[in-house]
């Protein structure tokens, strides 16, 4: 299987109300040292992935190009029940341990 794969399948299993870092979701799929990988393979992923689940390690939703993109990112996960205070998610209650 490859990385980018692996990555989707791994992004697919995060239930709604939950989140997770572009660092664990490395970790988890056997390359620890990989979370940019992770973020290159998040701009690149299918429809059916839940890509708005995947936030930085400190909680926040990464820079993009587009503004909107962060504003769509934002907008899903408040509608998932996913708060962001001050720009963060309280990942000690919302991160998913998978």
């Amino acid at each position: 299987m490859t990385f980018r794969r692996a990555v989707y399948r791994f992004v697919r299993r995060v239930p709604r109300g939950f989140v997770v870092t572009y660092g664990q979701v490395a970790a988890l799929v056997g390359a620890p040292r990989s979370a940019r990988a992770v973020g290159g393979a998040m701009r690149h992923c299918p429809e059916d992935v839940p890509w708005h689940r995947v936030v930085n390690a400190q909680g926040r939703i990464s820079r993009r190009r587009r503004e909107a993109g962060m504003l769509t990112q934002r907008i899903r996960l408040e509608q998932e029940g996913v708060p962001l205070r001050r720009g963060r998610v309280v990942l000690e209650r919302f991160r998913w341990e998978g």
